[in-house]
């Protein structure tokens, strides 16, 4: 994983705040406040360093002064090494009632009253069946012919029960 770093100064002078007292309490009211700061937007601090830092001092002289620094650090934006995915529950199955069994509603329709004798009309009768099929098996296929012969003598019975 990569990171990128933020070097910053680290406070000089504590700041007052209510509640905080003696310039120890005010200096760490400094430090908690710079903290969360970078924190929100997403800086870890890693530590705080004390490095010597050569300064001018005067027309030809130069003079060592130690900084006191604050690091932090965060992952880089895209980089791959950072995606951690999350794993997700397998979602619920949700069991539904069974649905209710409603009892069956008589149905209206215009029929004849015998409805016997106009469905023993319905069905094809072997002495109905003509030419070669009547010859065959059951399980080889009727020729179109034959149903609609059948087909033919459904229509005029219905038209005759009418």
């Amino acid at each position: 994983m990569t990171y990128e770093y933020k070097v910053i100064p680290a406070p000089t002078r504590g700041q007052k705040a209510k509640g905080i007292k003696g310039p120890e309490g005010r200096f760490a009211n400094a430090l908690e406040i710079e903290m969360n700061r970078l924190g929100a937007d997403g800086w870890e601090y890693l530590r705080a360093d004390t490095l010597p830092n050569e300064e001018r001092s005067g027309l030809t002289g130069s003079s060592t002064n130690y900084r006191s620094v604050l690091v932090f650090r965060r992952a880089k934006a895209g980089d791959v090494a950072a995606f951690q995915p999350e794993t997700l529950e397998a979602p619920k199955v949700a069991v539904l009632p069974a649905p209710e069994a409603k009892p069956a509603e008589p149905t209206t329709t215009a029929e004849p009253e015998d409805t016997a004798a106009s469905d023993a009309a319905l069905v094809l009768n072997e002495g109905d069946k003509t030419g070669a099929s009547a010859e065959k098996d059951p399980d080889e296929s009727e020729s179109v012919d034959d149903v609609n012969v059948a087909l033919k003598k459904r229509v005029e019975t219905l038209e005759q029960s009418k």
